[in-house]
Parts: structure tokens; sequence; C-alpha cells
């Protein structure tokens, strides 16, 4: 594999999750970021309370991430070979625990729209 393209990607990723499942990960990741946008436009500004529930959701968001991808893949902790396997376990990680606070924030603000009384 010489070059990285998109479509690469995509092939290695239908081939490790399944083609149905990659793109109904993909369709609900545009679906929850679509409701993200829309929530932020419609309440014109951040409520930190929802926020903080956000962040707190962030390390179960990164735990789940980790351990989803290594049960698709066969693979454990075990398995960790080198100082690539660990970035890209970081980055699963990450991308989890910011994917939990996005749907943990839009989620609350979709229950509870802000209230007409602070205009």
């Amino acid at each position: 594999m010489k070059d990285l393209t998109l479509t690469t990607l995509i092939a290695v990723f239908e081939e490790i999750f399944g083609t149905a499942l990659f793109w109904a990960m993909v369709a609900a990741a545009a679906l929850v970021t679509l409701a993200y946008v829309v929530v932020l436009i419609r309440d014109r500004h951040v409520s930190w309370r929802k926020f903080l529930y956000a962040q707190l959701s962030m390390p179960v968001g990164a735990v789940v991430a980790v351990w989803f991808v290594m049960s698709m893949t066969n693979s454990s902790l075990a398995s960790l070979g080198g100082p690539l396997d660990v970035i890209i376990l970081l980055a699963i990680a990450l991308a989890g625990a910011i994917g939990a606070a996005v749907l943990v924030y839009t989620a609350q603000s979709l229950m509870q729209p802000p209230s007409k009384t602070s205009e």
C-alpha cells in the first residue's frame, strides 16, 4: 500500500466493520453532527451546565470506543505491538470521547430546550 487515499481508508473500515455497519456509523455520525449544529444555531449560546455533563461522559465514550474497536477486530490490549498501535488506540479513545460529548450535549439540548424567560 503505497498511497493512503480516502477510498483505501473506506475499504479498510468496510473490511473491519462490515459494509452495513460502517455506513450506518457514518450516517449516525452525520445525523448527530447535523443535530448539534441545529442546536447551536437554535440556542445561540452554549449551556455550561449541559457542557459539563457532556464532558463527564467523555471517559465513558473513550472506553466504549476502544472496547468496540477491540471487539470488532478480535484484539486485546495485549495485542498492541508498538508505538503506532498505541497512537491509534489513543486516537480511537479521543474520537470516542469527543463523539460522546457531542452526543450527550445534543441529546440534552433537544430534550430540554432553553427557556424563553432568559430573552
